[in-house]
């Protein structure tokens, strides 16, 4: 905590910057909004602070990823009778094990090391830069140099790179989804809020991550590195715990259960042997040969390359595994636990629907809307258009600006409307921008010997300008009480999750004629982080599996029942459980009803990412096999948490790849239906690869001790029993691990997250088949 606060510079403030005003938080920082700090106070804060650096964990050294091949229990079984064939001379024998661990070592520590070093290239490390005042003049510098303090000038395009308390804005907003969940842009001003306000709604402030969509504004530099926003959730990514993999938990109890099976035997040989008067020599020697006969030397080969399969069969379909255990892992999957913006939706808005006089218009994204087909859609279109600042560029996803000004360009353009083509027939001559207080932006367009007045804005302030509306003949009068049933469509559409945007016009023969004044409305518009296309039958895949999907936003509860209704996670009424709700909540001392409630929800809204870590561990110790899919940086914590947690790739941001387990380099959540199929087929395969091993292992061990018990010499060596182990049993074993996987392998419930890999049917069959 000492670092923070040191790092912060609210020692020198004494409360939260956003509860402040900004004057005075200017003033108890020691800085000027005119002239900005000293070279000299900079290097002395730099000193004090250290750089505006986050700290990376470091990725998986090669050493630790050896290391990692040589933990499991089978393994160390494994070098045990290693260990005790040199102990009696048998060094061939003891040899012959050792090849077996350095060949299933080699196998999982070069597949491992393929995946660390593809997920590493996925990491970008470009260094940005920044505008600053400093000694009274505006320069650039590295953004790793910012200390608290520092004055930071903010334009549109900029990614902001620390935590900064505003101090000026003008038409600012931000683009705060990798780090709230929230896919609209927010607006910023400089007024302070109160200190208990939630990070998503501190609207003085912006944050280190985002970046800035719209309008300028000028701020002052308040956290760095690890003590802003997203170094603290940083923290907390590193201090969530991952678990061992389910994999690893079977393989573990069925080396332990082997470990006793075995000094079991041993013990019994040897004792009887002695009792009939062989040599103790002798029966050490035979308890050795039973000990290898009941360990199955080739299963840690097998497995590896089991898993090492799978693992790249993901490879090539873009997904990226960190371990080969995660591959099995998705396959034992009960719960999945998936954020909204950017894995279930675009993370781009887009128009979703227009609300004109006669009729309420849906916008499909594969059917241009046609807009000489009706006067008011055509005009709605242009509207949108020619009121705007966005610059859509050659495809939408490189555009600047807005995000929904660039949805407004890029529908107009998918009717066939160009913004280049409508300004040169309307050329621009004024601009009257957004302004916080009218909520409104108007233009003013040059048109055949008059002028169009185009404009745009929230629909409470736009419908109290118009006093016509736009209907099926054409402009007509707008009474009170149409205006009220305007925005109860307003109002609907909001409670749907939607962004609505009034649309009004007015013709005029001057161009300095009051741009507000008797203006006509044309439509609503109605805009949408849309759903990403094949989500619904990923979320149906993963229901046919028995799998339980529910889903933790950050955004508001509206949007998030929205889009968990068109992804078929829930019905009519989900149970909905809101941020607010679980403000300091905590597990192991939350009350009965609230942890029911929990388990109950369908839907999470506005849940910070300490809440996402909590509510990801009451899953988990409810005994679920939790996966997490996500891309912010507010989802990092929990997929570091989850038995597997699953990042996006090609929107994802670095925080969030870096806590994963697996990232999906295209983005397409259907990936990881192929994944849970992959997993389980793996399971099946391991369990029919074990049981094929360890009933071979129990004919070994029924002819060794039959032997014994008759008095008759050892049939069998411990080297020719390693032959048989390694040779004769890994090739069938092996070709038992590339199955492609039962039918209705989806379409059965997850496994007992308890069961073993070898359970009574298992060991029935084992039976069977060894005696």
């Amino acid at each position: 905590m000492s670092d923070a606060r040191g790092r912060t510079g609210q020692d020198r403030i004494g409360a939260p910057p956003f509860a402040c005003p900004a004057a005075g938080v200017a003033e108890r920082l020691g800085t000027s909004a005119e002239t900005g700090l000293s070279t000299a106070e900079v290097a002395a804060r730099r000193a004090r602070y250290g750089p505006n650096r986050l700290r990376r964990q470091k990725p998986r050294s090669a050493i630790a990823i050896l290391a990692h091949q040589f933990k499991s229990i089978i393994v160390w079984l494994l070098a045990v009778a290693a260990g005790s064939a040199f102990a009696q001379g048998d060094l061939v024998d003891g040899a012959a094990i050792v090849v077996v661990l350095l060949i299933n070592g080699a196998i999982g520590f070069f597949t491992e090391l393929h995946a660390a070093r593809s997920m590493e290239a996925l990491f970008s490390f470009a260094e940005l830069r920044t505008r600053v005042r400093r000694d009274g003049a505006v320069k650039m510098i590295e953004a790793r140099e910012l200390v608290p303090g520092d004055v930071v000038i903010l334009e549109a395009g900029d990614v902001v790179t620390a935590d900064l308390r505003l101090l000026a804005a003008s038409n600012l907003q931000c683009d705060e989804s990798v780090l709230t969940g929230e896919s609209m842009a927010v607006g910023k001003d400089v007024a302070a809020v109160a200190a208990d306000t939630v990070l998503g709604d501190r609207s003085c402030m912006v944050f280190k991550g985002t970046a800035v969509t719209q309008g300028a504004g000028e701020a002052i530099v308040v956290a760095t590195g690890m003590a802003s926003e997203i170094g603290r959730i940083s923290g907390l990514v590193q201090a969530a715990q991952a678990e061992a993999s389910p994999m690893e938990r079977r393989l573990e109890r069925l080396g332990y259960r082997l470990i006793w099976l075995t000094l079991a035997l041993a013990v019994v040989v040897i004792a009887l042997g002695t009792l009939r008067g062989h040599g103790l020599a002798d029966m050490i020697q035979t308890g050795v040969a039973l000990a290898v006969a009941a360990v199955p030397e080739g299963l840690p080969v097998v497995a590896t390359l089991c898993l090492a399969r799978g693992m790249w069969r993901m490879a090539r379909r873009n997904a990226l595994v960190n371990r080969l255990s995660s591959v099995e892992t998705l396959g034992a999957t009960t719960l999945i636990l998936t954020d909204k913006t950017g894995t279930l939706t675009e993370n781009r808005m887009r128009v979703a629907r227009y609300l004109l006089a006669d009729r309420d218009l849906r916008v499909a994204a594969d059917t241009p809307l046609q807009p000489g087909a009706d006067a008011a859609l055509g005009w709605a279109l242009r509207i949108g258009a020619l009121c705007n600042n966005a610059d859509l560029g050659a495809e939408a996803v490189a555009g600047t600006g807005d995000p929904m000004e660039l949805a407004l360009l890029q529908v107009a353009r998918d009717a066939g409307l160009d913004r280049a083509v409508l300004r040169g027939e309307h050329p621009e001559v004024a601009e009257h921008a957004f302004d916080p207080a009218r909520r409104m932006m108007v233009t003013v367009h040059a048109r055949d010997e008059g002028y169009l007045y185009a404009a745009k804005g929230a629909p409470e302030e736009t419908l109290a300008h118009c006093t016509q509306v736009w209907g099926a003949d054409g402009p007509a009068p707008l009474p009170a009480a149409q205006r009220a049933q305007w925005l109860q469509r307003a109002h609907a559409a909001a409670s749907d999750g939607l962004r609505s945007l009034a649309l009004a016009m007015k013709r005029s023969a001057r161009a300095d004629d009051d741009p507000y004044d008797g203006l006509t409305l044309v439509a609503l518009v109605c805009l949408a982080d849309p759903l990403r296309p094949n989500v619904p039958a990923t979320i149906a895949a993963c229901r046919d599996a028995g799998i339980r999907v529910v889903m933790m936003s950050g955004d508001h509860a509206g949007t998030a029942v929205r889009i968990a209704r068109e992804a078929g996670l829930c019905d009519e009424a989900p149970v909905v459980v809101e941020g607010r709700e679980l403000v300091d909540f905590d597990p192991a001392t939350a009350p009965p009803e609230m942890l029911a409630r929990v388990r109950a929800a369908e839907v999470f809204a506005r849940v910070a990412p300490e809440t996402k870590l909590a509510v990801v561990s009451v899953f988990q110790g409810d005994g679920q096999i939790v996966a997490m899919t996500g891309d912010g940086v507010n989802d990092a914590p929990a997929l570091r948490q989850a038995d597997i947690g699953v990042a996006m790739g090609a929107r994802g941001t670095q925080v969030a790849r870096e806590a994963a387990h697996m990232v999906l380099k295209d983005d397409d959540l259907a990936t990881i239906v192929e994944a849970v199929r992959q997993g389980r087929v793996i399971f099946d395969d391991i369990r029919k690869f074990v049981v094929y091993l360890m009933s071979c292992n129990l004919s070994e061990v029924l002819v060794v001790g039959l032997a014994v018990g008759g008095g008759l010499p050892v049939p069998l060596l411990p080297l020719q029993i390693l032959y048989l182990n390694l040779v004769t049993d890994v090739f069938p074993a092996f070709a038992l691990g590339l199955g492609e996987g039962a039918p209705g392998v989806m379409r059965r419930p997850p496994r007992d997250p308890a069961e073993p890999i070898v359970g009574a049917a298992q060991w029935r069959r084992i039976v069977l088949l060894g005696g």
